[in-house]
């Protein structure tokens, strides 16, 4: 990727306590990385988010070593140890009224932490394996999103005429349709064809987690395609574009040499806002069990094993919950300091 140093102007924008002697002949990716790692509060979002992404990736350890449960299995006649007594999962009369059954609460204990769902099954170790899909499918969601939006808006803004009328219409096809709708709808398709998603020689089974990963994938490329091709058809009209055509340069060396590092920026600030919007669609279709399919486990699976203990159990759906408004919160302000770090147009003032 080409860097160019540059010599800050009078016009040049300065971040809080930066001078113009600190970002004297530094390439503009050296001074977005230089003003991130001065942001505490976007460095503390970045903190937040890794650690919900180790927590996560680390699930089978807590549910073998720690837990000593296996989250996907029914343990609705085990018992657990609180307190040096062996109490049931799952207790027989708990209600208020003495009927019925209600599982484990909080043992604030490794075994069953924040109690068991009404499958007897541990609720903090699902929840560690719900964030391990559900930041899975959000993530690769999210970088396929980027990725195709990305090409396709090369290609449209680069060679404008049929190739963007094409492009923009199939985008506005694809815009037109709530995203909630268009993703329940594939989803469905897809779920009830028996032999899963067929294409040439690669078979997806139904209970994959690429299913819900291409589909959110697909249903969000219009949001990342539009502002991106805006941009590509801002820079194709630069003067260093008209200089490097007149030198001969080919096409792809225009596309992918002078106009992708211009545009790449872009792309840099969508990609945790759109992780984060995929962890949320990812989370609703889940719910509406249309999203991960059984035997996984994913965010909005296990609050909606919860919605009929929300009086008795709470904390089943709550936790999961809490999960995602941490997980989207980190990556709203991880992406703001990213846009604030990369945006040479963001509205800063120098110290005097």
């Amino acid at each position: 990727m080409a860097e160019f140093a540059f010599e800050p102007g009078p016009e040049v924008q300065l971040a809080p306590g930066e001078t113009a002697k600190e970002i004297a002949g530094k390439s503009p990716w050296r001074i977005a990385g230089r003003r991130f790692l001065r942001d505490r509060l976007s460095l503390a979002a970045l903190a937040l988010f890794i650690v919900i992404l180790i927590g996560s990736l680390l699930a089978p350890v807590y549910a073998h070593d720690v837990a000593h449960t296996h989250p996907f299995v029914s343990n609705l006649s085990g018992t657990t140890v609180v307190n040096g007594k062996t109490v049931d999962v799952i207790q027989q009369g708990g209600s208020g009224l003495g009927l019925g059954e209600t599982p484990i609460g909080p043992t604030w204990h490794s075994n069953y932490f924040i109690g068991a769902d009404n499958q007897g099954r541990d609720v903090m170790a699902r929840v560690f394996y719900g964030g391990r899909a559900s930041l899975q499918i959000g993530i690769f969601s999210a970088l396929i999103c980027t990725l195709i939006a990305l090409g396709l808006s090369l290609i449209a803004g680069f060679f404008r005429g049929w190739a963007d009328s094409v492009l923009s219409r199939i985008m506005d096809l694809i815009w037109a349709f709530p995203v909630y709708l268009l993703a329940i709808s594939l989803a469905t398709v897809l779920l009830t064809k028996p032999n899963g998603l067929q294409w040439g020689p690669i078979t997806i089974n139904p209970s994959s987690l690429w299913v819900p990963t291409l589909i959110i994938a697909l249903v969000y490329i219009p949001y990342v395609y539009r502002p991106i091709r805006g941009q590509v058809l801002s820079v194709r009209e630069k003067e260093y574009i008209e200089a490097s055509t007149s030198q001969g340069a080919s096409n792809l060396r225009l596309m992918f040499s002078e106009i992708l590092p211009n545009v790449l920026s872009t792309a840099i600030v969508l990609l945790p806002l759109m992780i984060a919007t995929t962890v949320l669609t990812e989370s609703a279709l889940s719910f509406l069990s249309i999203g991960v399919q059984p035997p996984n486990a994913s965010w909005g699976t296990v609050i909606e094993d919860g919605q009929g203990l929300l009086y008795t159990r709470p904390l089943v759906s709550i936790v999961p919950g809490v999960m995602i408004v941490l997980t989207v919160l980190s990556l709203n302000v991880l992406g703001d300091g990213v846009r604030d770090a990369l945006d040479p147009r963001a509205k800063v003032h120098a110290r005097e």
